[in-house]
Parts: structure tokens; sequence; C-alpha cells
């Protein structure tokens, strides 16, 4: 044998790899509806948020630049 060890190790670096992508896996054991029932509720408390700290001043939340126009 010519290569060794060397498959045996790509088959373990293989698996490692399709373990790591289980996190974003649809696979959720929701139906499409309660899903976009989820999505839709955490865009609106995204956008609550936003709102709140854009009333209480939050970053750029008036809008003005950097600059001042005063001479």
């Amino acid at each position: 044998m010519t290569r060794g060890n060397q498959r045996e190790r790509d088959r373990e670096r293989a698996q490692a790899r399709v373990g790591h992508k289980t996190k974003n896996s649809k696979d959720d054991g929701l139906t499409p509806e309660q899903r976009r029932e989820r999505d839709a509720k955490a865009l609106q408390e995204k956008a609550a948020r936003k709102a709140a700290q854009a009333a209480a001043g939050g970053n750029n939340a008036g809008g003005r630049g950097g600059k001042s126009t005063k001479n």
C-alpha cells in the first residue's frame, strides 16, 4: 500500500465535516407552515427591538453623520 492510512484519515475528516453541517439543517421537526410562522414572529420581534432602539436614541438613530455644517 503506497498511501498508508491516508484513506482512513480522509474518511474521518469527511465524517467530521458532515457533523458540522447539522447546525443549519432544516430537519427541525416543523412543517413548512410552522416554520413560516416561527420566522415571521422572529422578524416581527427583531423589527420591534430595532424600533425601540431607534426611539431610545440608539446607534445612528437620528440619521446624523459625524460632521457639523455650522460655520
